[in-house]
């Protein structure tokens, strides 16, 4: 047995529990994939992309959803060491990788208001451009479930708004185009039990700015390790905190809500606005 094949067989055997089942429970409770999809798998390198990729190649053997997949990986300007690495690490797994490259680091580098914000938002334009230009109608990316708490907690407590990582999203800048999110409800805990069973080594940010600024506290940084942090210290309170705040953006009851407002829809709607209506109703 060739080593991806093993490495394959514990994502099916040793973790089906807890990355498997949790991945397909994704796909199919949030209908990611369909008859006719050509699927563009982004490929940053880490450990939850290429996790990502050889989950949707399993499922697309299972022949459940006719559809095509394409793994697609953009250099943004990684040093030699760090692409190389890439590139090894995909025939180690045997990934059919799909590279090319673009120049957002040197872009991004002369930014000072925002730069890992303005740096994601290029990221996901030209991966948007590249699978489309390839046939594509669907991005597939790692993000995972430690992502979706955080981001749900980092805009409660930094951004004072309620908001979640959607599992997919339809591209208002790029018609016809979806994004997905198959690694959903997996925990990041889990990825990395997966890559270190499996003796794996893969690259970290390697953003040229991540690492001019990890000795100068990065706010965006920080403040996500400091969401990190509290997650972890009530995880040791309660275990089941973390799918808690998954649940709690999918339980709301706009009824005890001050306010909400529709980006997607232009509508604001405040609580007062129908109140003496109500309360000439329940009088």
């Amino acid at each position: 047995m060739e080593r991806y094949e093993e490495i394959e067989r514990s994502i099916i055997t040793s973790y089906r529990k807890r990355i498997w089942s949790k991945f397909v429970k994704a796909i199919q409770e949030f209908d990611m994939i369909r008859d006719g999809d050509k699927i563009a798998v982004c490929i940053s390198g880490g450990k939850d992309s290429m996790l990502l990729a050889k989950c949707m190649q399993e499922i697309k053997r299972h022949r459940k959803k006719d559809f095509e997949l394409v793994f697609l990986s953009m250099n943004p300007g990684y040093n030699e060491k760090n692409k190389q690495k890439i590139i090894d690490n995909a025939k180690l797994l045997n990934i059919p990788l799909e590279m090319f490259e673009t120049n957002i680091f040197d872009v991004v580098d002369e930014i000072n208001d925002h730069p890992c914000y303005i740096c994601a938002r290029m990221r996901r334009g030209y991966l948007y451009e590249k699978a489309k230009e390839l046939g594509c109608n669907k991005i597939a990316l790692g993000h995972h479930m430690d992502d979706v708490i955080e981001t749900i907690l980092m805009g409660m407590l930094y951004g004072a708004q309620v908001q979640t990582m959607m599992p997919k999203v339809l591209s208002t800048s790029h018609p016809g185009m979806e994004l997905i999110r198959p690694l959903y409800y997996v925990k990041e805990e889990s990825i990395i039990r997966w890559k270190e069973r499996n003796n794996l080594d893969f690259i970290q940010c390697a953003c040229k700015i991540t690492e001019r600024n990890s000795t100068n506290n990065d706010e965006i940084g920080s403040k996500r390790q400091e969401i990190k942090n509290l997650i972890k210290s009530l995880r040791n309170t309660y275990e089941k905190v973390d799918m808690n705040i998954l649940r709690s953006v999918e339980n709301v009851n706009l009824d005890t809500i001050i306010s909400y407002r529709s980006a997607r829809e232009g509508t604001y709607h405040h609580f007062l606005d129908d109140y003496d209506n109500l309360l000439e109703k329940y009088s």
